[in-house]
């Protein structure tokens, strides 16, 4: 098995090498995994913490999966509850509300799904979105559809992590910044 070629960044004072992987001819990005990087999840909490502490909002909503683990530090940190935005429809999740966004690392339509149980929740409320990565914005398009649906507003966007585009990404709260990688 060939080393795969990393790039070397910074976040919340810890260092990591991610890996790149080509998601279509020419192109490749650096992947950021942080299941099961517990360090660097608590870390990267405690600095978004700070960062949007002037935010006003009553809860945290995040799209599975990867992020997840984000979602949950930063809910610890902040003492703000946090929502799960599904990609598969389960039976008891009920009456469910869904929109439809682009994948980036797939190329495929993805499915947010926000659960029966939590549109009460998050109606009226004011949320702040958080992903692992922001990179072309789909998700983030797809989960400012669901809370348009439930009822609720968007306080914010926080993000470890912006790719690309970085005018685009201005007003994300994030701890730094991917660029694309082309051959």
């Amino acid at each position: 098995m060939s080393k795969r070629e990393t790039y070397s960044i910074e976040i919340a004072g810890i260092k990591r090498d991610l890996r790149l992987f080509e998601i279509k001819p020419g192109l490749r990005i650096a992947i950021l995994n942080i299941l099961g990087d517990t360090e660097l999840v608590q870390a990267c909490a405690r600095e978004l913490a700070k960062k949007i502490k002037d935010v006003e909002y009553d809860l945290i909503v995040t799209a599975e999966a990867k992020s997840i683990p984000l979602a949950y530090a930063l809910s610890v940190e902040t003492k703000k509850p946090y929502i799960i935005l599904r990609k598969l429809y389960k039976p008891y999740m009920g009456d469910a509300l869904k929109a439809e966004t682009l994948s980036i690392t797939t190329g495929q339509p993805q499915l947010l799904i926000l659960d029966e149980k939590d549109i009460e929740t998050m109606k009226g409320k004011k949320a702040l979105i958080v992903d692992d990565v922001i990179s072309t914005g789909s998700t983030l398009q797809g989960m400012h559809m669901i809370l348009d649906k439930a009822g609720a507003s968007v306080a914010g966007e926080a993000a470890i992590l912006t790719e690309g585009d970085r005018a685009q990404w201005m007003h994300i709260h994030s701890l730094g910044h991917l660029p694309l990688f082309t051959d």
